[in-house]
């Protein structure tokens, strides 16, 4: 799949089906089978089973999957034959009907369909003697996301549909994420030693099905991930279950530089940022055109206050004069366009500017925050090197004392000392990665949330004479 189709959501096309009364229910059936096509409400909560007058209630009712017969029997029947699943969908359709827009002869159903479902959709229903009549999409109605299927892509996309919807006119962020999650992770359980147990626990829960650890199936990506990330910053450390010499420095010692390791969460927060940054102002051009994207404190207005700060920081730490004094106009630049959008949003006279000057205080006192609170990584990176090196040492003195007994404790510690250094770690490290992406990333990235694509689907049971 090209990489384009994974960034953006499915093009989705306003469409209504369109039936003769007379084939209205063959149409409906057939629609319903498809399980490509979303009602408008009232047609039901964007997809779901409208429970109704003659719709089963009950155990039964609770746990039946609703399906269609391809003859129309009443609910009643059904019910009493016990096809509770038949009874269900048959009380949906009478729903979807009543509430359909009939126009004497024809019956017209609108909704939202992917564009490249259209044709599918057209032929299945022309037999049936019904169309499929595409439509201009209502103004200020913000289509429902859907996302093209890759099996990649689906696997991660929980790190991004927990926290929101993508709208539809967003970028998909899902791989971003999932590399900067999985990096962010890896510098914070840097360990040569760990990252190769999360990497066989990730591939364990795929060939596991039917124990606990299968459970964790869909995780896997993460796990797999997560621990690749680990074992390259267990090189870099020299971590290896600690400071035990099983692989070289590649980098630094986290506990012999820790000023350095700060540094690097910073600079590698500030790059992240960075490229939130873009992505926001893409989405804020895509929702809005130029006027939103230039003046949102997540768009470009934003994003050049970010640049420019960053450059004055960095050219008054490295005393680069031009690059300094380079960043203080970009940062007053992005500043006056950020500070004109806060008045414009706030409204007229004394009391917006007063609003302005507040919210733009606040934007830049959580610049700052959210740039500063990157060092986490470095501080819980420093936290499981600090753990595991006691383990190490306990291991080390142990183990000189040459005796049986000595033997005996210093492998009991070393066991015990590293799975509870795991067991924290990796707990520590995929809560503070997934608190960095919600609320340095993603709230930056979305300004608003989308509504996911829902399609109407009832299976269809079809007779033997069909």
């Amino acid at each position: 799949m090209p990489w384009p189709e994974q960034l953006v959501p499915v093009t989705m096309a306003r469409v209504a089906v369109v039936a003769p009364d007379t084939r209205l229910r063959q149409v409906m059936v057939e629609t319903a089978d498809a399980g490509v096509f979303e009602p408008d409400p009232p047609f039901g909560d964007h997809g779901g089973p409208i429970p109704g007058p003659g719709s089963p209630t009950g155990p039964d009712a609770a746990e039946a999957e609703p399906r269609l017969a391809e003859i129309k029997r009443h609910p009643d029947d059904l019910a009493a034959e016990g096809r509770t699943d038949l009874a269900l969908g048959e009380a949906d359709l009478e729903r979807r009907l009543d509430a359909a827009q009939h126009t004497g002869r024809t019956t017209v159903v609108t909704g939202w369909l992917s564009r490249d479902d259209v044709e599918a959709l057209r032929s299945r229903l022309t037999p049936h003697g019904g169309a499929v009549a595409e439509l201009t999409p209502p103004p200020g109605v913000m289509p429902p996301t859907a996302h093209s299927e890759h099996a990649a892509t689906t696997a991660l996309r929980p790190l991004v549909s927990t926290y929101a919807t993508v709208p539809y006119r967003d970028l998909d962020p899902t791989w971003f994420a999932a590399i900067a999650y999985m990096a962010m992770f890896g510098m914070m359980f840097g360990d040569v030693g760990h990252g190769m147990a999360l990497v066989v626990l990730g591939a364990a829960t795929t060939r596991l099905h039917n124990s606990p650890i299968g459970r964790l199936a869909p995780a896997a990506p993460f796990l797999v991930g997560a621990g690749i990330a680990s074992i390259g910053f267990g090189f870099l450390y020299g971590e290896a279950f600690g400071p035990t010499g099983l692989v070289p420095t590649v980098w630094l010692r986290p506990l012999d530089e820790p000023e350095t390791l700060l540094l690097a969460g910073l600079v590698g927060g500030s790059v992240l940022l960075a490229v939130t940054f873009v992505l926001a102002a893409v989405n804020r051009w895509r929702e809005g055109g130029l006027p939103v994207a230039l003046y949102a404190a997540s768009g470009i207005g934003g994003s050049l206050l970010f640049a420019g700060t960053a450059a004055l920081v960095g050219g008054l730490a490295g005393s680069i004069p031009w690059l300094w004094q380079a960043g203080v106009v970009i940062a007053a630049g992005g500043a006056v366009l950020v500070f004109v959008g806060l008045i414009v949003n706030a409204g007229k006279g004394a009391s917006a500017i007063a609003q302005a000057v507040v919210e733009m205080f606040d934007t830049l006192l959580r610049l700052g925050s959210n740039v500063v609170s990157f060092t986490r990584l470095a501080a819980f990176g420093l936290t499981h090197a600090v753990i595991t090196g006691v383990v190490w040492d306990g291991t080390v003195s142990l183990w000189n004392r040459a005796s049986i007994v000595g033997f005996a404790a210093a492998v009991l510690l070393f066991a015990a000392g590293n799975l509870a250094a795991f067991t924290l770690g990796a707990m520590v490290g995929a809560i503070q990665a997934l608190r960095l992406e919600y609320y340095e990333m993603f709230s930056r990235l979305f300004a608003r949330e989308g509504r996911p694509f829902k399609p109407w689907h009832l299976p269809v049971e079809r007779s033997e004479t069909s």
